[in-house]
C-alpha cells in the first residue's frame, strides 16, 4: 500500500502542513525539533489509532487546543481513499473516509497498515513486558482489525473486575458481589481467551521471519527465538476451548488470594514475550548492538508477515540509521530493497545511506 499525501492541522508542532509523497523511499530530513517524527507519528496513527511515543493522545494536539486532524490519500490494491481523522482531546475521535462518517475511530482499523521502527524499540529487547505485549497486540490488530475490538472489551472487563475486587477488600463477599464477580469472571475468560488464542496464533506466524531477519542484521550464528512467556499456560499449542478452561481454573483457584490483595493476578494482562539469544535471556544478556538487531528483526518480521498476509506494508524508519553501526546500516538497507514504500526521518542525510536518499523532504528551519 501507499501513502499518497498527509495533511496535518494542529497536529503536535505542525499548525497546517501538506506533504505529498510518491512509491519507493522517502527520506525527511530536518533539525531535531522541526517535526520530522511528528509526521511519520502521524502516519502510524492511521494504521493504529495510536502513538509509538506517549500513551494518550493530549500531547498530539498543539499547545492550548484541543483538537487536530489528519487528513491522508492512501491507496491499496489500486483504489485509492481518502480518510481525515480527527483527534479530539478530552472527547472522542472523529474519522471520516471518502467523505462518510464511520461509527466508530476503530472502524477505520485494516485501512491503513505500517510497520514502524524507532529508538524506542530497544524497550521491545531492554523494557518492561507491557511494551512486548504492546507489540504483539498491535501487530494483533494488523492482522485482523477486529483483534481491536477484542482487546478493548478485555481491558474494559478487567477495570470492572479489579474495581471490584479492591471494594471487597479483605472482606467476606456477599451474594450480590459473588455473582457480579462471577460474570466479570466469564466474560474475562471469554475475552482473555479470545486475546490470548489470537496473540499465539500471530506469534507463530512471526516466529520463522523473526529468526531469519535476526541472523541477517546481525550476521551471527547465535540462535535468537521468541516465544509466549505465561505462568499458567504449559504449551502454546492450545485450542480456544483448552485455554478457556485453563484460565477459568487458574481464575477460580486463586480468587481468594485475589479479593485479599483487591487486583486480578491471572490473565494476558500479565503475559510477557521471552526473547533469547543463544537460549539466554536477551534482556540483560544482549549487548546494545545486539538489542538493536533484536528490535529490528521482530519490526522486519512483522513486515514480511504483513506482506504475505495482504501486501506491503508503509514501512517506517524513524530515526534509525543514526543509532546503527555501519554494519547494520548496510544489513538494513538491504533487508528493504523492494518494498512498496518507505519512510525514513534524519537529522542529516549523511546517516542515511546513499542507495536510499532517491527522494528527499527537507524540513525548513522557521
Amino acid at each position: 500500500m501507499r501513502l499518497n499525501s498527509i495533511s496535518l492541522h494542529d497536529f503536535r508542532n505542525h499548525e497546517n502542513l501538506e506533504l505529498s509523497f510518491t512509491a519507493g523511499t522517502t527520506t525527511i530530513i530536518g533539525r531535531n525539533g522541526r517535526g520530522k517524527t511528528n509526521i511519520v507519528e502521524a502516519v502510524n496513527y492511521l494504521a493504529t489509532l495510536g502513538s509509538h511515543r506517549v500513551s494518550q493522545d493530549g500531547p498530539l494536539i498543539r499547545k492550548g487546543l484541543t483538537a487536530a486532524t489528519i487528513d491522508a490519500k492512501v491507496s491499496k490494491h489500486n483504489r485509492e481513499a481518502t480518510v481525515e481523522l480527527t483527534i479530539n482531546y478530552p472527547g472522542t475521535n472523529r474519522v471520516l473516509l471518502n467523505g462518510n462518517s464511520l461509527p466508530r475511530a476503530r472502524d477505520v482499523l485494516g485501512l491503513v497498515s505500517t510497520v514502524i521502527f524507532s529508538p524506542e524499540d530497544l524497550e521491545l529487547v531492554k523494557g518492561d513486558p507491557a511494551a512486548r505485549r504492546r507489540f504483539l497486540d498491535e501487530f494483533s490488530t494488523l492482522m485482523a482489525p477486529r483483534f481491536a475490538g477484542t482487546r478493548s472489551d478485555y481491558d474494559r472487563t478487567l477495570k470492572q473486575r479489579n474495581a471490584l475486587l479492591k471494594s471487597a477488600g479483605r472482606r467476606q463477599l456477599n451474594e450480590t458481589a459473588r455473582t457480579t464477580l462471577d460474570a466479570w469472571d466469564e466474560q474475562l475468560i471469554t475475552n482473555g481467551a479470545a486475546l490470548i488464542f489470537s496473540r499465539l496464533e500471530n506469534l507463530k506466524k512471526l516466529q520463522p521471519f523473526f529468526e531469519e531477519h535476526g541472523k541477517t542484521i546481525s550476521a551471527s550464528s547465535e540462535p535468537l527465538q521468541i516465544n509466549y512467556l505465561s505462568s499458567w499456560l504449559s504449551t502454546q499449542d492450545l485450542e480456544l476451548t483448552e485455554i478457556e478452561n485453563n484460565l477459568r481454573d487458574q481464575i477460580r483457584d486463586r480468587h481468594s488470594e485475589e479479593i485479599d490483595r483487591g487486583v486480578t493476578l491471572v490473565g494476558p494482562h500479565r503475559d510477557d514475550l521471552e526473547i533469547t539469544l543463544s537460549e539466554m535471556p536477551a534482556k540483560g544478556y544482549a549487548s546494545h548492538g545486539q538489542s538493536w538487531s533484536i528490535a529490528l528483526a521482530m519490526r522486519l518480521a512483522t513486515f514480511s508477515v504483513l506482506r504475505n498476509h495482504d501486501d506491503d506494508p508503509i514501512l517506517i524508519l524513524d530515526d534509525v540509521f543514526a543509532e546503527l553501526d555501519e554494519r547494520r546500516r548496510t544489513r538494513l538497507s538491504s533487508a528493504i530493497e523492494g518494498v512498496e514504500q518507505t519512510l525514513i526521518t534524519a537529522a542529516v542525510e549523511e546517516d542515511v545511506p546513499t542507495g536510499l536518499l532517491s527522494a528527499r523532504l527537507v524540513l525548513e528551519d522557521n
